[in-house]
């Protein structure tokens, strides 16, 4: 608690400036005993004045620990015109049809089932057990489009992206800032360090980490324990052929469409893109971003019931579809 303090006489042009850490106790003494000389101030009253600034500092420092600490909720107005054409859209009996044909005209040509179960993954972040999403293709197939189509279309306070992480930098971040979020990191290969902390989260839900540190007020090593709160949706890319076993089936696996059609596809929306129409394509593609970011904004978790669940069917040949068919189930909540 290293702080400049001055004291002063009120009525007097003396006074007596120092830079100190408060915690000190031979330098609290010091800091007492040389404007007790100056003023001419008993000590004890500059002892017990300083004990009052050490008693109010560490509130306004415990104060400042409890804020940077609270989860960090941003909030974002909308209108009511927005919030209208929002609910249009939720409650239209063709949504998955036209989540489809909105991720079209947003630049993903073809991949209908991709851009779907990619979005209904996204979805998930709101219930207890998300989804995790591995798009995997050879390099330039389009896999990193794919999820950044899909999470544009997701509102920016909900999502949290990064091109790699080191090991331990999940077990750091704040308790609630991944909670019903989407963690979105461009390459596998970025995250390989983090797998284990990704597979925990995705399994348990949550992250504990305990860590050795210093007291400040005492010196002494004492152990400080962090959390981070979640469920969390991932969602993945990676050029990899052979990922991790254990990351692996924890996701839903993509794989982008790598046929010759396909590409001729694309070459033509990147043709279109340069035309007078692929300028105007690109404000509708900023107006069906907004819709859907609002839309998303206006879910709200829920409890689902299947009433067709008993009747549902699903391969078991081998022990890892036991994940497998959990994932088939959440995926048909959201």
């Amino acid at each position: 608690l290293r702080v400049n303090v001055l004291l002063s006489r009120p009525g007097a042009d003396a006074y007596h400036v120092d830079t100190f850490d408060l915690y000190s106790a031979r330098q609290r003494m010091l800091f007492v005993k040389q404007p007790a000389a100056e003023l001419a101030d008993k000590p004890e009253e500059v002892q017990g004045d300083l004990g009052r600034v050490l008693l109010k500092l560490e509130e306004l420092q415990d104060e400042q620990i409890r804020e940077a600490l609270k989860p960090k909720q941003e909030t974002v107005s909308i209108s009511e015109e927005e919030r209208a054409e929002a609910d249009e859209l939720l409650s239209d009996p063709r949504l998955l049809e036209r989540i489809v044909a909105d991720l079209e005209r947003c630049g993903v040509v073809g991949e209908e089932t991709n851009k779907l179960v990619g979005y209904l993954a996204a979805v998930s972040r709101k219930l207890v057990d998300p989804l995790a999403v591995l798009v995997q293709s050879s390099s330039a197939a389009g896999k990193s489009a794919l999820m950044n189509a899909v999470l544009s279309l997701m509102p920016e306070e909900e999502r949290v992206q990064y091109s790699a992480m080191t090991g331990q930098s999940l077990f750091y971040m704040g308790e609630a800032d991944l909670k019903h979020k989407i963690l979105a990191i461009a390459e596998e290969e970025g995250a390989e360090r983090a797998s284990y902390a990704l597979k925990l989260l995705q399994s348990e839900g949550e992250l504990t980490i305990a860590s050795t540190g210093k007291d400040p007020a005492s010196g002494r090593l004492v152990t400080h324990e962090y959390r981070v709160e979640g469920p969390v949706m991932i969602f993945l890319t990676t050029t990899a052929v052979d990922v991790d076993e254990e990351l692996l089936n924890r996701c839903l696996v993509l794989t982008v469409d790598e046929d010759r059609e396909q590409t001729r596809a694309i070459h033509r929306l990147q043709r279109e893109r340069r035309t007078l129409e692929g300028l105007k394509t690109s404000r509708e593609r900023q107006r069906l971003e907004r819709l859907h970011r609002n839309a998303q904004r206006l879910l709200e978790p829920l409890a689902v019931v299947n009433p067709f669940a008993r009747r549902l069917t699903f391969l078991d040949t081998r022990t890892r579809t036991r994940r497998d068919h959990q994932k088939y189930l959440t995926l048909v909540e959201a």
